[in-house]
């Protein structure tokens, strides 16, 4: 069996690696060199603290794999698990907090409920009179999203995947009956029984060749790196006030990573043509969120640097995993959490391709249809 999938980030590389363990003859095609995409530019968060089980489950059946993934693949990601806290200011995010804990429990997390007083524990720089009350999840962390590619990659390539950069596909191929049966290149058709869109923000475009319409829109976010006036500690979490859109993490010697998105306008973004470098004035305002509740970034805080990348959202802020025609899978529309769900997805992929079904997680929660059944679920832990 063939199959052709077309993106080079993380989850097309474990998509790729997983099928030809699988015993698939696997081309995975590649616009612009591995990497170049989101994967590059992400946070590498790794957590089990969403608002859904079917994220729940992804994470989990992923952190199997990211916590043996040096033994299995040869490369030490950098896997640091200093936890994540999320804080609540308002009532109502309070009260989420509090049944999604009790389903994360459920699903075998480590998360738990924390007062204010009990969340400054664990962020010491915290101003706990902001808050209503937290979660906080000790096995979370994140990881290098560049080490962990270069090790599917290597992967993939070791189990016969042949890996083209460079390789845009200029048309998707379909039959008198309407099956996907391969894709068009500059360098030649190639056939397939299967194509699997792992394209990332570019999965529209390609969802266009392939005459499919699907609720996926690429979203600029950014990322800045400063030195806090005061020294971010390196066992301190990924602080997210989830309220705001505003979070922290500690990078290297006391430096910092803040972001999030702090509501309006948010238009689509080209992916050829976008800005990869933060802006100014939302580096500003920032640092200034993380400053109105962490005491580490006061007046004296330093911007070094920043960078811009692309989510591929969807309403629902959950991913489309999913056969949408015959004999073309949609892998696509991660909003954010592409690159910790890797390593489920690409598993995933596998069972659909080779089994036609996965007991890994239900798969009416990530299928294209749900949006015209009214039956999503949004994730609302998200930042």
């Amino acid at each position: 069996m063939t199959v052709v999938v077309v993106g080079g980030g993380i989850v097309g590389a474990a998509a790729a690696y997983s099928l030809a363990e699988r015993g698939c003859d696997v081309v995975c095609c590649e616009k612009g060199s591995i990497g170049s995409g989101s994967t590059e530019r992400s946070a590498g968060g790794i957590r089990t603290q969403f608002s859904t089980r079917v994220n729940v489950r992804l994470s989990l059946a992923s952190i199997a794999v990211w916590e043996s993934f040096e033994a299995e693949f040869g490369v030490d990601i950098e896997y640091r698990r200093s936890g994540y806290l999320f804080l609540a200011r308002e009532e109502e995010t309070a009260e989420d907090f509090a049944a999604n804990v009790a389903m994360q429990q459920e699903e075998g997390a480590d998360s738990e409920l924390l007062t204010p007083a009990e969340a400054r524990e664990h962020c010491p720089g915290l101003d706990a009179t902001a808050f209503r009350t937290a979660t906080y999840c000790p096995t979370d962390g994140f990881a290098d999203p560049h080490l962990a590619l270069q090790g599917y990659s290597q992967a993939a390539a070791e189990a016969g995947v042949d890996v083209r950069t460079k390789t845009p596909v200029t048309d998707v191929n379909r039959d008198a009956d309407g099956r996907v049966t391969g894709v068009e290149t500059p360098d030649g058709t190639i056939d397939a029984d299967y194509v699997v869109n792992a394209a990332g923000p570019w999965a529209g475009q390609l969802n266009g060749l392939a005459g499919v319409d699907l609720p996926v829109a690429p979203k600029r976010r950014q990322v800045a790196i400063v030195d806090p006036e005061t020294p971010v500690p390196e066992s301190n979490p990924l602080t997210i006030d989830l309220d705001t859109g505003s979070y922290f993490r500690p990078e290297r010697e006391g430096a910092a990573l803040v972001g999030g998105h702090f509501g309006g306008d948010d238009p689509d973004a080209d992916p050829d043509r976008f800005s990869a470098t933060a802006d100014t004035d939302w580096t500003i305002e920032a640092v200034e969120h993380a400053a109105d509740y962490a005491d580490y970034f006061g007046p004296e805080t330093r911007i070094k640097n920043g960078w811009a990348g692309l989510y591929a959202v969807t309403p629902d802020h959950h991913p489309i995993v999913d056969e949408v025609a015959p004999g073309y899978l949609a892998a696509i529309g991660f909003s954010g959490h592409g690159f910790q769900h890797a390593p489920a997805t690409g598993r995933i992929v596998a069972d659909l391709v080779v089994d036609g079904e996965t007991d890994l997680v239900d798969l009416d929660a990530l299928s294209a249809d749900r949006f015209e059944r009214g039956e999503t679920h949004d994730e609302r832990n998200v930042a």
